[in-house]
């Protein structure tokens, strides 16, 4: 069963949101948060697995919340806009992706098995297109890691930046899923980031090629 807390301050939202995800067999909403402090509360008393954390809220906002909660709890980040000047920064914070409110019911639970699983939402439909916008041009003079990645690690990079799973990089490249998330683990610890958006976000900076 995946744990998970909800922090947004619209108790509507909130609603909506439990309603949906108490609906999934394998998913229990153990708590909710009107406001980043006590999101970060009911974090450290509750333990969830995942946060579904709103961008803006009092007290604390969405970006310091994940900030705070990157490494002890997976977070995916809710927005409103497509285009949110928080999503960028959030994800270098160590969100786990991020999601649009008015995402359907299934691409909910989608991002909250995605998070649990360490296989972040980057959906081509949402993640991809959003991140087309929020990163900078590739900056081809930007100092390379100090640990290069190898060719196969640049393709299954770009791979991850289209959003595609471990299981769909492996029946594209003919390798075992296994061998993906070996290749995954070895890339996020070159580029010293947290998760799956931050191989996707590097991968856009530094133009690799992402398949369509």
């Amino acid at each position: 069963m995946i744990r998970t807390l909800i922090a947004d301050d619209q108790e509507a939202v909130r609603r909506s949101v439990r309603r949906i995800l108490d609906a999934q067999p394998d998913i229990e909403v153990v708590g909710e948060a009107a406001d980043g402090q006590a999101a970060l509360e009911q974090a450290a008393e509750l333990r969830p697995d995942v946060a579904l954390v709103d961008i803006r809220m009092p007290r604390l906002d969405g970006l310091e919340v994940t900030r705070r909660l990157s490494g002890s709890v997976r977070v995916v980040v809710l927005t409103t806009f497509d285009l949110d000047e928080y999503v960028y920064p959030a994800l270098r914070h160590g969100a786990s992706g991020f999601l649009l409110k008015r995402s359907g019911p299934s691409l909910l639970a989608e991002a909250v098995r995605a998070a649990a699983d360490g296989e972040s939402l980057i959906s081509p439909s949402v993640t991809v297109r959003l991140l087309k916008h929020v990163t900078a041009p590739p900056r081809p003079a930007q100092p390379a890691p100090v640990v290069p990645l190898t060719e196969r690690e640049v393709e299954i990079a770009g791979h991850v930046a289209a959003g595609r799973t471990n299981a769909d990089i492996a029946a594209e490249l003919f390798i075992s899923r296994g061998t993906v998330k070996t290749h995954v683990a070895s890339i996020q610890r070159k580029l010293g980031v947290p998760n799956r958006v931050g191989i996707a976000v590097y991968a856009w900076e530094m133009g690799y090629p992402v398949p369509q």
